[in-house]
This record gives C-alpha cells, sequence and structure tokens, in this order.
C-alpha cells in the first residue's frame, strides 16, 4: 500500500519527482544515495522524509527555476518563441531566453511534465565513479547509479506527481465530457506529446470508422437475401474498404504532422541516443556514430550466446510444453474409456493442465528474465 498512499501526494513547491524505498532500506544505504544525488547533482533539491503509516522514506525532489532553465538548455526542450522573434517552437537556450513566451512567468512556462521531465533526465544521468560499490552492488565506472538501484530492489519506485487541480479539470473536460472534441492541446501539456498523439489517433480512428459503419449498414439493409446480391454486396464493401483505409492514412499523415509541428516535436531527431538498461555489461568506448561515451558489446558475442544457449534452451521450453500437454491429453482419453469414474474425475486432467499452464508461465518467465539479462553481459 504504500506507493498508493504516496501516490495520494499533491507536487508542491518542495516536490516534483518522488523516489521511495523499502521499509527494510537502512540508514547508510538512504545517507550514501543522498550524498551522490546532492553532490552529483547539485541543481536538485531533496528532501527526505518518512511516511509515519507505511514506515516507508522517501525523498522529496525538485529544482529551483534557474536550475530548471539550465536544464532545458542541456536537453533541448522545444519551447514556443514570442510573435515578435519569429514564433514557432524552438530548442531552449538560457543565451536568449527573452525570446520564449512565458519566460518571465516561472510558475507557467514549465509545465508540470516538463519539469519532471527534467529532473528524471538528471536523476537517470547520476553516474558511478571508478570502484564505487553500495553493500554488494559494484558500479561499472560512468554506469547510471538510479536505474541500477531501481533495477536491483534499492529503490522502489521513482515517479511523478500528479497535479490534482489540472486532473479534476481534465476529468470534466475531457474524461466526462459527451460527444465533446478532446482537449488535446490540455493532455499534451500534461501528460506529454506521445500520450496526446496516441488519442488524437484514437479520436481521430474512432471518427473515420463511422464511414464503413454507416456505408455497411445501408449496404446491408438493401443486400437481398439471395446469394449473388450477398456476394455482389461483399465485393462492394470490400472495395470500398480498400479506398477507405487509403484515405484514412493519408489524412492521418496530414493530421499527425499538423500535431507535430503544433507541439513541437515535427523535428525532433529520433530517441536514438537512450541509457541501456541497468543489467547491461561491456566495455566503455567512443561511439564511432554520437563521439559519446557507451557501453559496448560484441555482437559475435551476442550472436553466440543466442545459437548456443538462448535457441537450445527455447526448444527445450517447447518440447517440454508439448510433451506436457501431449500427456493430458493422454490421461483425458484414459479417464473418459473408464465409465465407473464419478464425474468430478472427468475434469481431472483439465484441472492438472491449467495448473501447468500457469507454473510453466511463471517459470518460463524467469527463464526469459535470465536470457534476456545474459545475452548482453
Amino acid at each position: 500500500m504504500s506507493h498508493k498512499a504516496w501516490m495520494k501526494t499533491v507536487p508542491t513547491e518542495n516536490c516534483d519527482v518522488l523516489m521511495t524505498f523499502p521499509d527494510t532500506t537502512d540508514d547508510h544505504t538512504l545517507l550514501w544515495l543522498l550524498n551522490h544525488i546532492r553532490l552529483g547533482i547539485p541543481e536538485l533539491i531533496v528532501q527526505v522524509r518518512h511516511h509515519k503509516h507505511t514506515r516507508v522514506y522517501a525523498f522529496f525532489v525538485t529544482a529551483t527555476y534557474e536550475s530548471l532553465l539550465r536544464g532545458a538548455d542541456e536537453i533541448g526542450l522545444r519551447k514556443p518563441v514570442k510573435a515578435e522573434f519569429g514564433g514557432g517552437m524552438r530548442s531552449f537556450s538560457c543565451e536568449e531566453d527573452y525570446i520564449y513566451e512565458n519566460i518571465e512567468n516561472e510558475l507557467y512556462f514549465f509545465t508540470s511534465q516538463e519539469r519532471q521531465n527534467i529532473i528524471r533526465y538528471w536523476l537517470e544521468n547520476l553516474r558511478a565513479k571508478q570502484g564505487e560499490a553500495l553493500h554488494n552492488i559494484h558500479f561499472l565506472e560512468g554506469q547510471p547509479i538510479i536505474p541500477e538501484l531501481a533495477a536491483r530492489g534499492v529503490i522502489q519506485q521513482v515517479f511523478p506527481l500528479h497535479e490534482q487541480r489540472i486532473l479534476k479539470r481534465l476529468m470534466k473536460s475531457w474524461v466526462q465530457a459527451v460527444c465533446e472534441a478532446q482537449p488535446l492541446d490540455d493532455i499534451c501539456d500534461y501528460f506529454g506529446v506521445k500520450i496526446a498523439m496516441y488519442f488524437a489517433w484514437l479520436g481521430f480512428y474512432t471518427s473515420a470508422m463511422v464511414y464503413p459503419a454507416v456505408f455497411g449498414s445501408i449496404l446491408y439493409t438493401f443486400t437481398e437475401s439471395d446469394q449473388t446480391s450477398q456476394d455482389i454486396s461483399c465485393v462492394v464493401f470490400a472495395i470500398f474498404n480498400v479506398i477507405w483505409a487509403t484515405l484514412f492514412l493519408e489524412e492521418w499523415k496530414r493530421r499527425g504532422a499538423e500535431f507535430a509541428y503544433k507541439w513541437g516535436t515535427l523535428d525532433t531527431p529520433p530517441e536514438s541516443i537512450e541509457e541501456p538498461r541497468p543489467q547491461f555489461r561491456g566495455v566503455k568506448r567512443i561511439s564511432p556514430v554520437t563521439s559519446a561515451e557507451e557501453f559496448y558489446y560484441p555482437p559475435w558475442k551476442r550472436l553466440l550466446f543466442q545459437c548456443l544457449v538462448s535457441l537450445p534452451v527455447c526448444l527445450a521450453c517447447l518440447t517440454i510444453v508439448f510433451l506436457l500437454m501431449l500427456g493430458c491429453f493422454q490421461l483425458q482419453e484414459l479417464v473418459l474409456s473408464i465409465q465407473e469414474l464419478p464425474r468430478i474425475i472427468r475434469f481431472l486432467p483439465k484441472i492438472i493442465l491449467a495448473v501447468i499452464v500457469t507454473a510453466c508461465d511463471e517459470l518460463y518467465k524467469k527463464v526469459a528474465y535470465w536470457l534476456n539479462d545474459m545475452g548482453a553481459w
């Protein structure tokens, strides 16, 4: 229940992102991480608090307006430009901060999603130095600390907080609204471009489905019951769907480009430079593409592991499932062939099969995690 209790907290001037820890976390771990955050990310303001009902510690993380401006410059956050300076969207620059809209108002320049995104970027880029360790966790030089601790269970959660005021407004204008256009700009400001783009597509797709629904209903109404009329109707409806699908895709390309330009992501480069997952292991090198430091794992080693380990293990798992399923079917035939057995015994093979499927699902999930982690070790 700890995460549910924390999530009722609303963002204030003291908190944008919340980091919670298991109730078994010792003081040394908290102080070690707190010291690394304060020294490694001086832009952040971190307060340690204790939840009296769940006995869980948490870090309340925020930053000053000036620090957020530097962070926006660092990550290239795109912001609207004032009309007298050309308008449109442009990556934020501290050297030309006067050209951006609402720069004078620190309460409205950044949305809560933008503030939280900047802080999350800083937290995920807190790097370990050579030889650093926490208990039995040994970090590689340059490895992100917080994703590794989250993967090891030292950190329970790192999540942004909701703003109840905006959520209530969205509840009225979006969730509870009937037959009204979606407030896509408000959704984008609060949840970000990805979520807004998804609901924009979903609304456009739902509206576009009206045309085949109406045409199909009319066609069904006037189609006679003989086979020839039904065949003709199927061909006509198929041709209509082909034309409709083509027009739908082309129109969505235009609509999606409009939203991307409006929300400042039309010229945003793809997210090709992301941190590797914490379990990734490799040798540090300079990337020939980005000229930045990265962990490199030779492709031939990964291919060798796939051929000698992953493929045999997957084939063995499939063979086991096949044999177990075949055995259950044989047991089912045996049970059905004996007429004297009670009725409830006849369901025994199905129950056994259900238990086997559930057990194999849990076992194979662990095997899949292990193969995924070892595939680039």
